[in-house]
């Protein structure tokens, strides 16, 4: 076993990996693909190396050549000596790449980050350190910064409900959702984090369950917070280190297939999570409205020069890019 098992799910992303691996390797306090530390006399009386680690790109048929330049490289073939664990895939999702990359990993940690990212030296010591700290929190996530400088709001998320649903959707007013009401420096439990940067422990996952592959794209993480919560465990937004994150660059590769997998995550997080509590005149008023949204977003990206996935969402099922 190693102390963190990092998921990197990729697909057409050679260029990001170009960035976001060197900064995984500059990790400081991390050894990687090393045994055990407790059992290494020599590292276990280092404080330059605390844990261990192991890096396994998952690749969804990517065809921009991301395998050829892992190779060239030295991350794939007879001349990898990185450590890195390559995984062909088919393309079958997120939920389904990531939990491949799972069940191959050997983590007390599993972090999934997205390859559009890119770590600070001290990221994966911060939040192994805090992990461990605290045995009451299942999922963590640190502050995610975006390219220009900003906060990314999906780093810190409330569970949507009717009343922040209906300021997003008819005030646009998103502040209930996003905890953007509250600084974003301070330390604290959340209803959910994201995707791109998630640190679970693997006893959670072997509590809960994997990602739900009924989820192509989006809401996956969402509603594996949601899982955690229920099992008792907090989910946690530690802003003690951040990483930069490059967003939307799978949704822009392929726009209208993630349009439709973006309004099935809210149709399919609404429909496990909320129906039953519901009247079947309500439940078929959202899932119209979903779907009229989702019919109107296509016919205007088929008009326009560079179609995208649109990130003002209907009734606040906030899966952000």
């Amino acid at each position: 076993m190693v102390d963190l098992s990092i998921i990197i799910l990729c697909y057409k992303s050679k260029g990001h990996l170009a960035v976001l691996l060197p900064s995984i390797y500059k990790s400081r306090g991390v050894a990687f693909d090393a045994p055990r530390l407790s059992s290494d006399a020599a590292l276990a009386k280092s404080d330059a190396y605390r844990f261990s680690a192991e890096v396994i790109v998952v690749d969804n048929g990517s065809s921009d050549g991301t395998l050829e330049w892992l190779e060239e490289a030295g991350f794939l073939g007879r001349e990898n000596q990185s450590g890195v664990k390559i995984i062909e895939n088919i393309n079958n999702g997120f939920a389904a790449g990531n939990n491949l990359g799972i069940r191959q990993s050997r983590g007390r940690y599993v972090l999934l980050l997205n390859p559009d990212t890119k770590l600070e030296p001290d990221t994966l010591q911060i939040m192994l350190d805090f992990m461990e700290s605290r045995p009451d929190v299942g999922m963590g996530g640190c502050k995610l910064i975006k390219a220009d400088g900003k906060l990314d709001l999906a780093c810190r998320r409330r569970f949507p409900n009717p009343r922040n649903s209906f300021k997003r959707l008819f005030l646009r007013d998103n502040k209930d959702y996003n905890y953007s009401d509250i600084d974003e420096n301070i330390s604290m439990e959340v209803d959910s984090i994201v995707g791109a940067f998630m640190v679970v422990r693997k006893s959670v996952i072997d509590r809960i369950g994997l990602l739900d592959e009924s989820f192509f794209m989006y809401g996956e993480d969402l509603d594996w917070c949601w899982r955690c919560k229920a099992a008792g465990f907090k989910v946690w937004y530690y802003p003690g280190t951040f990483i930069t994150h490059y967003k939307g660059e799978s949704s822009r590769k392929a726009p209208f297939k993630m349009l439709k997998a973006f309004h099935d995550a809210m149709w399919i997080f609404y429909r496990k999570h909320y129906a039953g509590r519901y009247s079947f005149v309500l439940n078929w008023a959202v899932w119209l409205g979903i779907y009229g949204r989702m019919s109107v977003l296509m016919l205007v990206n088929f008009v326009k020069k560079n179609p995208t996935v649109s990130a003002w969402l209907i009734l606040g099922y906030g899966f952000r890019l």
